[in-house]
């Protein structure tokens, strides 16, 4: 890590940018802050995103009483493989692709994709403490993810390593965003919940409420994405051997037990095990703050 006493992680979003300063010999987050994103609004000639970065960053340095701390930032798209910026983000973030932070900031800076930082977060300081082989899926509005193998986060050639949600779980199954037949994101995440259940429900918890309540209609449309889920897992686990798997985003956090229950009775079937060794599933820890966390840890290497 690095010599400096503090580190600052900064999570940018499409709603809110998310900043925290840690310890950086303990680990200890003295203090978290979060401030508008204001996609599409500019200060000048700039993204007012970049501003709000800019502020959070005084803001920490003032109560850690020292300038340019390392600064970590994680953000959508894929980073660039020296971490000068995020190289690739269509369709929104306008000015995004391509902003040197460094050069904005006048501080060392590292960028990152925002699944793979929520990954290091979690391996620093949540639910796979410690771990050296680990793999996340996101479960949210779309499926995200990231992979530490032997201690290393991967990557890829072109940053696109982690993209877990784009996988094929059916491969007879319709072309998801990236051409991916019958992909993991559209078997699981929020924005395919209407076309799975053919119009009644609208949003993953309206399914969930339902299942509760004992609609077998919804029963069915739930044990199917837990099965698709379950199957992507073990195709990661086989490519992976992780010693920990952690489930996170809105999905997971909301769902829990209706989450884990059926996974687990699904893994017991399909998960690979040799000489009776099993993956660890658990729950991300750190919540909306996994992102921030990991910049921290990224930036200070």
């Amino acid at each position: 890590m690095t010599s400096h006493s503090h580190l600052i992680g900064i999570d940018l979003g499409g709603t809110n940018i998310k900043g925290a300063l840690f310890d950086a010999t303990t680990g200890e987050c003295l203090e978290r802050a979060t401030t508008p994103t204001r996609d599409g609004e500019k200060d000048g000639d700039l993204p007012a995103w970049s501003s709000g970065v800019r502020k959070l960053v005084e803001q920490f340095e003032a109560q850690a009483g020292s300038a340019n701390l390392p600064i970590g930032i994680s953000a959508p798209g894929l980073a660039a493989r020296d971490g000068s910026c995020i190289s690739w983000m269509p369709g929104r973030m306008h000015g995004l692709e391509g902003f040197q932070w460094a050069g904005f900031l006048h501080r060392p800076v590292r960028v990152l994709n925002d699944a793979h930082a929520a990954l290091l977060g979690e391996v620093w300081q949540g639910a796979a403490a410690g771990a050296r082989d680990a793999v996340l899926l996101t479960l949210g509005t779309g499926v995200g993810g990231a992979v530490i193998s032997d201690g290393r986060l991967l990557t890829g050639h072109l940053g696109r390593a982690g993209h877990l949600g784009h996988i094929t779980v059916d491969h007879h199954g319709s072309p998801g965003i990236t051409g991916t037949p019958g992909n993991l994101e559209d078997a699981v995440g929020n924005a395919t919940v209407a076309a799975r259940s053919q119009g009644r429900f609208t949003s993953t918890r309206a399914l969930l409420e339902a299942v509760q309540a004992g609609d077998a209609d919804a029963d069915r449309v739930w044990a199917t994405s837990m099965h698709a889920l379950a199957a992507g897992m073990v195709s990661l686990i086989n490519c992976f051997d992780p010693e920990t798997f952690i489930l996170g985003g809105g999905i997971a956090a909301g769902a829990a037990g209706m989450l884990l229950d059926p996974l687990q009775d699904l893994l017991d079937q399909m998960e690979w095990r040799p000489g009776g060794q099993r993956v660890k599933v658990v729950l991300a820890s750190l919540g909306e703050w996994a992102g921030a966390t990991g910049a921290a840890w990224y930036g200070g290497k």
